[in-house]
């Protein structure tokens, strides 16, 4: 058993699209219209996914005043999603010559090393380099 997909919110589909495949390096695994569950209107079916990764994201353009409201803050200001990497320096050097946001240094914790980032909305994000091996490792909070 495993988490197949998760929505994440946007104002567009094709910014959403340029930032994640872009500057994040995600994989673009479909885009093909659909249609609203709720009333029928014509919509797209964007799904983006770090690659090798079986769990995806569903990138679902803002419906209504109350989605809207949610783009940029879905977790409440908190960590909402966790981008584990092989080559945290790596990884973490790129995405900065992409023009992805950090919001502190990197930091080295029990469970990996760490920097907080934010998606093009204002999500907040960790990126994760590799566990550190031993016994017992912490979760991120």
């Amino acid at each position: 058993m495993y988490l197949e997909q998760l929505s994440l919110i946007v104002e567009d589909y094709d910014e959403a699209i340029a930032f994640f495949v872009d500057r994040l390096g995600f994989e673009l695994v479909e885009d093909s219209p659909a249609r609203s569950s709720r009333d029928g209107h014509p919509k797209r079916w964007v799904v983006v996914r770090p690659p090798g990764s079986l769990t995806a994201l569903l990138l679902a353009k803002a419906d209504g005043e109350r989605e809207t409201r949610a783009i940029g803050d879905q977790f409440a200001g908190r960590v909402g999603l966790f981008l584990r990497v092989d080559d945290f320096q790596a990884a973490y050097d790129r995405m900065r010559a992409a023009g992805v946001e950090f919001v502190g240094d990197p930091r080295d914790e029990p469970y990996g090393q760490v920097a907080v980032f934010l998606d093009l909305a204002g999500n907040r994000w960790d990126l994760l380099g590799p566990r550190p091996e031993g016994p017992a490792t912490q979760r991120p909070r």
